[in-house]
């Protein structure tokens, strides 16, 4: 028995993470979003989602998560991504706009992502764009987090 406790101690001990390590830096730990609960649904056949029923199309929807959020239809499937660039404390330079199926904020640094990946257009960022969860049913895209 003391040799059981032993190991789970030991076990214990070994995958405690430290938190301070944790939040020394911001920017690598992807903390600079809010956790705002999304839960939108949203009818492909409504005429202001109906461009989402084609392969690269994107919609945008105001007043969701920090910034609204960008959708697009992936090819047979749906991402979601908030529009504030998660590389900044939020701001009036953090919301992204679109050109394309990229998404680029209005801040110095101008960061791009890739509305079909999540990811940084060109030099590595430490966070993707952060992404929504999409669950189809039928013509109804459910959004959530």
């Amino acid at each position: 028995m003391k040799k059981l406790i032993f190991i789970l101690s030991l076990l214990l001990l070994v995958t405690c993470k430290n938190d301070d390590d944790n939040n020394n830096n911001n920017i690598n730990n992807c903390n600079f979003l809010q956790n705002i609960g999304v839960n939108r649904a949203i009818n492909l056949n409504l005429p202001q989602f109906s461009q989402l029923q084609f392969t690269s199309e994107i919609v945008f929807i105001p007043n969701e998560g920090n910034g609204g959020i960008y959708v697009i239809n992936v090819g047979g499937s749906f991402r979601a991504y908030d529009a504030f660039d998660p590389n900044h404390i939020p701001e009036n330079c953090s919301f992204m706009s679109r050109t394309g199926t990229f998404v680029t904020c209005g801040c110095d640094d101008a960061n791009s992502y890739n509305l079909f990946t999540g990811f940084s257009d060109g030099g590595q960022l430490p966070c993707a764009l952060q992404e929504y969860r999409v669950t189809a049913n039928g013509n109804e895209l459910t959004i959530s987090n």
